[in-house]
């Protein structure tokens, strides 16, 4: 998701989303990983290439620790549409996290699988992209005995099923439900169920869909006021703004028509502004366009 801010927390950083997710994708909604057993991790890495050092950043990624032990560290990588290198990506993500349980400080400490998800919210097409380096790379017949493969976990967001869905427990239940609610009939009505972290979610559906409705400034502000706390009155919100924009546009358009008028018919400047009720930088571009003087 290139619209991600990194400057802010994303939605699936909080341990109980977190969690909630890997447990309803991979352990289909036992609670196998608690929240406080998650820990943060660095997610920048560095690689070299042939002109110089380049950093690669997960979008998300936590190690599991439990009764003291590191048992793997999880990823997770937000996709909006399917992308052909996406394997390729992950693998080098994999791979740094490996290299970094090799790393001195580590030594003689317990290896720890890593395992990678992709969270693909595209609502119009399943992921149809190489999920496999045999399917990303030609590796010849030659070759395969040596080259291992290896396999990427996609998860459509959009084509989860009702029930699977319904086995999130955290705020995540909403953005699934979204997205699925738009593949199937390309509306979404409004849920009545709280959103605890109402903003993360905002961001992350303005990310992926490319909609900047879901966070403009007067929203955000009424989610902080506390009156914006499920996705009905987000909706409305978005609905009333829209509408209120829309009637200030056509006052505005008329105004224009207004002062258009009166220049033509060299009305003085005074007076173009006390009818039209816009600003004189305003009158003066009319007048500019329309190549008259203003008086």
């Amino acid at each position: 998701m290139q619209d991600k801010d990194i400057t802010e927390k994303i939605l699936e950083d909080y341990p109980e989303i977190f969690a909630d997710i890997v447990n309803v994708l991979l352990f289909h909604g036992a609670e196998v990983i608690k929240p406080e057993e998650l820990e943060d991790m660095r997610l920048r890495s560095a690689y070299r290439a042939e002109n110089g050092l380049h950093d690669m950043e997960r979008d998300v990624a936590k190690r599991w620790r439990k009764n003291g032990i590191r048992i793997a560290c999880i990823g997770f990588e937000n996709q909006s549409r399917p992308e052909a290198d996406m394997v390729l990506r992950v693998y080098g993500y994999d791979g740094a996290e490996y290299r970094t349980q090799c790393l001195k400080e580590n030594r003689g400490k317990p290896r720890y699988p890593v395992v990678t998800l992709v969270l693909y919210f595209g609502e119009e097409t399943r992921w149809n992209q190489p999920k496999t380096l045999y399917e990303a790379v030609d590796v010849p017949d030659i070759f395969k005995p040596f080259v291992s493969d290896v396999k990427m976990n996609v998860f459509d967001i959009a084509w989860l099923t009702e029930e699977q869905v319904k086995l999130f427990k955290s705020d995540f239940r909403i953005v699934a439900d979204y997205f699925v609610q738009k593949r199937m009939t390309g509306k979404y009505r409004g849920s009545l169920e709280e959103v605890k972290h109402m903003q993360e979610v905002l961001q992350l559906l303005k990310a992926v869909e490319h909609d900047d409705r879901f966070y403009e400034e007067g929203l955000l502000e009424a989610v902080a006021r506390g009156e914006v706390t499920n996705m009905c009155k987000v909706l409305d919100e978005i609905e009333n703004r829209g509408m209120a924009k829309g009637a200030a546009q056509k006052e505005r358009e008329i105004n224009e028509r207004v002062a258009t008028d009166m220049l033509k018919k060299q009305y003085p400047l005074e007076a173009i502004k006390d009818i039209s009720k816009l600003p004189e930088n305003v009158i003066r571009s009319l007048a500019k366009t329309l190549g008259v003087a203003v008086l």
